[in-house]
């Protein structure tokens, strides 16, 4: 089965921003981006990831790819 990777690090990292920042303008907890961000996610809300598409300026194919 293939994986999703999870790109959401390298993002922050290139807008200098911080996981904190991501999950107070989106919304959620720190926490929930943090298990997104190690790929130990099974699964996201299409409302969390447009959130974070519109925060990041981005689409959910910049975020994950599938390896």
């Amino acid at each position: 089965m293939p994986d999703v990777i999870c790109h959401l690090d390298a993002l922050l990292t290139a807008r200098g921003m911080t996981l904190a920042d991501l999950a107070r303008q989106v919304g959620v907890t720190q926490v929930n981006l943090s298990v997104l961000k190690n790929n130990r996610a099974k699964a996201i809300r299409f409302s969390t990831l447009t959130a974070i598409c519109d925060v990041l300026e981005v689409q959910p194919g910049d975020i994950f790819t599938v390896e």
